[in-house]
């Protein structure tokens, strides 16, 4: 009788999104799987604050790109509805504030949209639109396709006539501004349409061109917020592990990634408690760059990669209101009067604006469960610069508490100032509890280099075959998953990433992933209606005056020629 296989073992480090999907990945897949994390609540920035009754996304409070949703939930034999999560679609997408008392909707809404732009920019400007979408609609099924579902394991990676082809439809060597310049011409609506960079963590003067796909997807797709709270998604995930036998160890920081003698192979690793766990792969979904300097042995590539462009951080605030705010809707976007200046402080300069361009959403407006009955809870992100090294010249270094008091009261100036003469309310009285996250408890918390809330930046030569690859490059059984990895940042993103690195884990061990793109093909579209009848090129009449063209001329021909 032949010897029972023993099952392979695997260690995830973090229980970020990237992480949870990942474990519950492998899971399926036949691994024994532990998930180590520092925190005492699975999420990591995807999670929840609580106050009394209020209830605070900590970080996501939106979501986008609902397929890839779908199909990590799909993957896994589940679905997003089956377990529990009940997504709610926030109509419209956003408010947008301007400094003159302008304001601005956008809504998946046509006929909205049309009498919204047609207000600035008159028909000719929605027909640019239309050029717009179509562009960023293309943007959107190329990245897909051919970015967040593919690995990029070396520079030849970008080689592929797969993508190569396709490369310079993308625009990367275009900022997402200058892109939105051809198709709006006013600075209004130019700004409307390129805040959205700030998902990214970067300016949209160099976020390139590619990124205008989430424009698309929250205008063609819509914004959806799962009800109980972003953190309901992981949750989910989570769940649907353990079913597969993924163990959970909260409040389980480790010390080190356990290597063998010649540091070639990862084994496991070590808690801060001295004890060491031993497994056959490591998955890393803490801050990578974090990862590299504080988790593994010291290496001019650790410190080489401290040095790389990162996304900005924010000061957060989480206010439980006495009552309820009606000037604001579920998503409020603020933007700067000094709009290119206010980027260039946070990215450029590592500062807070003068005057910030900040987001402000109040969950109460599509899940009343989020604050008592007659309260609103908000949450206000307001972009600032990363931290620097305590030698550095500029940018946010904070010495003491003081500053960090002083710069907190900047940001919460700023934010009731604006939104008080831009939409009338004055909110500042009605706060009556105040949660606080800056640059400096993002990285104490969350682990994240320099605070950076999105991880490393998304600009050309950080992104592909350029960013942090899925696995170590000479550490064996070492894999990489989370914001500063391919594909990149963002809930849907990580998830996209969790299928790519499971993959790239499976296949080294010669296991075949218990999931198919052939499964999660629609099977509608059987039916002799629903079938696909593409037209000829040429209908037969265009046929007949071709050829009747090609005799004339060749009756012409040979008559000149005797001529």
């Amino acid at each position: 009788m032949s010897e029972k296989v023993k099952q392979k073992t695997a260690i995830v480090v973090g229980a970020g999104v990237g992480g949870v999907a990942t474990a519950a990945r492998l899971a399926k897949a036949g691994f024994h799987v532990t998930v180590f994390e520092k925190n005492n609540f699975t999420g990591g920035r995807c999670s929840l604050l609580y106050h009394e009754g209020y209830r605070f996304d900590q970080g996501p409070s939106l979501l986008l790109l609902p397929n890839l949703f779908a199909e990590a939930f799909r993957d896994l034999g589940t679905t997003l509805e089956s377990e529990g999560v009940r997504l709610m679609k926030c109509e419209p997408n956003y408010n947008l504030w301007f400094g003159d008392g302008e304001s601005f909707v956008l809504s998946t809404d046509v006929a909205r949209m049309k009498a919204e732009i047609e207000k600035w920019e008159g028909k000719d400007g929605f027909e640019r639109y239309l050029g717009f979408l179509q562009e960023a609609h293309r943007h959107y099924e190329l990245s897909v396709t051919h970015v967040l579902k593919k690995n990029f394991t070396s520079i030849l990676s970008m080689a592929r006539p797969s993508f190569l082809r396709h490369l310079l439809e993308l625009h990367p060597f275009e900022s997402i501004y200058s892109r939105a310049s051809r198709y709006f011409w006013t600075e209004r609506l130019r700004r409307v349409f390129t805040f959205g960079s700030m998902y990214m963590g970067m300016s949209p003067f160099d976020a390139p061109g590619t990124y205008s796909l989430l424009q698309y997807t929250e205008l063609a797709e819509g914004i959806w917020y799962p009800k109980g709270g972003f953190h309901k998604v992981i949750d989910a995930l989570v769940k649907v592990g353990e079913r597969y036998g993924v163990k959970y160890r909260l409040s389980t920081p480790i010390s080190s990634v356990k290597l063998s003698p010649n540091n070639k192979t990862a084994q496991g690793v070590t808690l801060v408690t001295g004890e060491t766990i031993t497994a056959d792969v490591v998955i890393i979904n803490a801050d990578l760059v974090y990862a590299y300097n504080n988790l593994l042995p010291p290496t001019p590539r650790a410190k080489a990669l401290e040095k790389r462009s990162s996304s900005c951080s924010s000061i957060s605030f989480y206010w439980a209101m006495d009552c309820v705010i009606p000037e604001l809707t579920a998503h409020n976007i603020f933007l700067a009067d000094d709009y290119r200046e206010s980027f260039d402080d946070i990215f450029k300069l590592q500062l807070i604006p003068k005057q910030p361009s900040f987001y402000v959403n109040v969950p109460t407006r599509v899940d009343p469960t989020a604050a008592p009955e007659g309260r609103d809870a908000i949450v206000v992100l307001v972009p600032v610069g990363h931290l620097l090294d305590d030698g550095a010249d500029r940018g946010l270094n904070p010495q003491n508490k003081q500053d960090w008091d002083a710069m907190i009261k900047k940001a919460r100036d700023a934010v009731f100032s604006s939104i008080e003469g831009r939409t009338g309310a004055s909110i500042s009285s009605h706060v009556v509890k105040e949660l606080v996250n800056t640059p400096q408890s993002w990285k104490e918390t969350f682990n994240l280099d320099k605070g950076a809330i999105l991880g490393l930046s998304h600009s050309f030569f950080n992104v592909l075959s350029f960013r942090p690859s899925t696995q170590h490059s000479t550490i064996n059984r070492l894999y990489f998953v989370g914001a500063s990895t391919h594909p990149g940042t963002g809930v849907p993103i990580c998830l996209a990433g969790s299928k790519v690195t499971s993959e790239q884990v499976l296949k080294a061990f010669g296991v075949e992933a218990p999931w198919t793109e052939q499964g999660n093909l629609s099977t509608k579209g059987t039916k002799e209606i629903d079938k696909v009848h593409v037209l000829p090129l040429l209908s037969n009449m265009h046929i007949a005056l071709l050829a009747s063209l090609v005799c004339l001329v060749f009756y012409l021909g040979i008559h000149i020629g005797t001529l």
